[in-house]
């Protein structure tokens, strides 16, 4: 699951600056699971931008706007009020924001409400768990599957440092240390 927290109001306000027709579309997946990019958020967005004056055209949520036959599905529902547009507001991840540009038919500006943070892991309560870092240098086939660029506060790929006590990282003593999970592995 990829993590997103959203960006403040007067920066998604700023970064529409110029455009006053906008639509906006949200992410049924992963943005749902984090409450930045659901129904809700969706409504909360299009009232916050509608009291900065301007115009939401309509909205969508598909199911997973980073894939592309989703979102095109989605978006066929909406292509009058897209057509009326001048920007898209975007509350996915990256990648949502990276599909609906890509799969744009009216060159829109598209702009990202959300910030993505990491990839995560959700437990049976709902929790999430940062377990990945995403960086594109995968390594778990050589550690067991325990990620140390992730897991590790200061990001170390050669053990543990000289500040690990009785298992735990010195920068949080509540955490285990990456290096001694790997160990046990």
């Amino acid at each position: 699951m990829v993590i997103t927290e959203r960006k403040p109001i007067q920066t998604i306000i700023d970064s529409l600056k110029g455009y006053s027709r906008i639509f906006i579309v949200g992410c049924g997946e992963c943005a749902t699971a984090c409450k930045t990019g659901g129904e809700p958020e969706v409504a909360q967005m299009k009232k916050d931008l509608e009291a900065a004056g301007k115009t939401i055209t309509g909205s969508c949520i598909p199911s997973a706007p980073c894939v592309a036959a989703k979102l095109k599905s989605e978006t066929a529902k909406n292509i009058k009020a897209l057509k009326e547009s001048d920007a898209v507001l975007v509350l996915a991840c990256g990648l949502g924001v990276q599909s609906f540009k890509d799969n744009d038919r009216f060159s829109l500006a598209v702009f990202p409400a959300l910030n993505t943070t990491f990839g995560a892991v959700m437990d049976a309560k709902g929790n999430f768990y940062e377990k990945c870092s995403m960086c594109g240098e995968c390594i778990l086939d050589k550690t067991g599957g325990i990620c140390p660029v992730t897991l590790c506060p200061k990001g170390l790929l050669n053990g543990p440092c000289g500040g690990m006590n009785k298992g735990k990282c010195e920068v949080d003593n509540e955490q285990d240390c990456a290096w001694v999970l790997l160990t046990f592995a």
